[in-house]
């Protein structure tokens, strides 16, 4: 092979690998950044809204947003993604004391399979009961992608977040639990998924 053709070659590959580290160093970078501004998540106190929105995967979340629904932050609760095997009587029975919430004014969605899901299912009840605004109450790690989804589902409706943060995830040393960081390194990459597909005008599914 002539000196020519190999150096065009050479140069090519070292811009390729070049574009790799700066790809990678973008990642890392980004990556530090979405877990310091999850560490650092504060829980302020919401303005109140229309309604309250609390996405399910932890007892702490559906504690949160019940309060939030007691102090007056919102008219009506929307619990999404709950197991279909579970009823209005067995989330009275694990929070007790609160009947007449949950006869007045908590609603269950069982369609929700994930968090595009809950966020059609949540624009459509929002649009149903005439709400203009939402709290979003979820996980801190989960909230960044959350709320865009929540978003870009119901763009004429204001979407404000309030993060969970249970002590148990010792999210401030997130590195010395494997389990934690696993789940820290799968969340950031599909906030990263979910930029660019809605970037690129994709729905989700």
């Amino acid at each position: 092979m002539s000196e020519s053709v190999v150096r065009p070659a050479q140069t090519l590959v070292r811009v390729i690998l070049r574009v790799m580290v700066l790809a990678l160093f973008a990642l890392l970078v980004g990556f530090l950044l979405f877990v310091r501004s999850v560490e650092h998540a504060e829980r302020p106190v919401p303005v109140p809204a229309e309604g309250l929105v609390v996405l399910t995967g932890g007892a702490d979340r559906i504690h949160d947003a019940l309060q939030l629904l007691e102090q007056g932050k919102g008219k009506r609760l929307l619990i999404s993604g709950v197991n279909i095997h579970s009823t209005m009587e067995d989330f009275r029975r694990r929070w007790p004391g609160r009947d007449r919430l949950f006869e007045c004014c908590v609603d269950l969605d069982y369609q929700a399979r994930n968090t595009y899901g809950n966020a059609i299912e949540s624009a459509r009840w929002a649009h149903r009961q005439g709400f203009r605004s939402v709290i979003l109450v979820t996980a801190s790690y989960h909230l960044p992608r959350a709320m865009l989804e929540f978003g870009h589902a119901m763009p004429d409706i204001a979407v404000h977040g309030s993060p969970v943060v249970p002590e148990a995830s010792r999210l401030h040393r997130w590195w010395e639990d494997p389990a934690l960081a696993r789940l820290m390194v799968l969340e950031f990459f599909k906030y990263w998924g979910v930029s660019i597909r809605l970037a690129l005008g994709f729905s989700g599914g």
